[in-house]
């Protein structure tokens, strides 16, 4: 699970191969969810609200770039950092 992203205490990684639709995975302490990338809502998980807020503030943000690396990943291939939310 490479981790693309980290910002305030928020982990965002993509899993090699994964199932579709394209999504992304979210940490924040005990809360997991999943991201779909092309709507930028959440699909399984839970998060707080406001770490919610901020992570689809970043995907809307970055949603290009999160569409190429759920390509490279179901490629396999090395991923690359993406800039956090400032």
């Amino acid at each position: 699970m490479p981790t693309i992203c980290m910002f305030r205490g928020i982990k965002i990684y993509i899993n090699y191969r994964d199932h579709l639709p394209p999504h992304f995975h979210c940490e924040y302490g005990e809360f997991n969810c999943i991201i779909s990338i092309e709507d930028i809502e959440i699909i399984n998980g839970d998060m707080p609200n406001k770490q919610l807020k901020m992570i689809y503030g970043w995907a809307a943000l970055h949603q290009e770039e999160l569409n190429e690396e759920w390509y490279l990943a179901q490629q396999q291939k090395e991923l690359f950092p993406i800039d956090p939310l400032k």
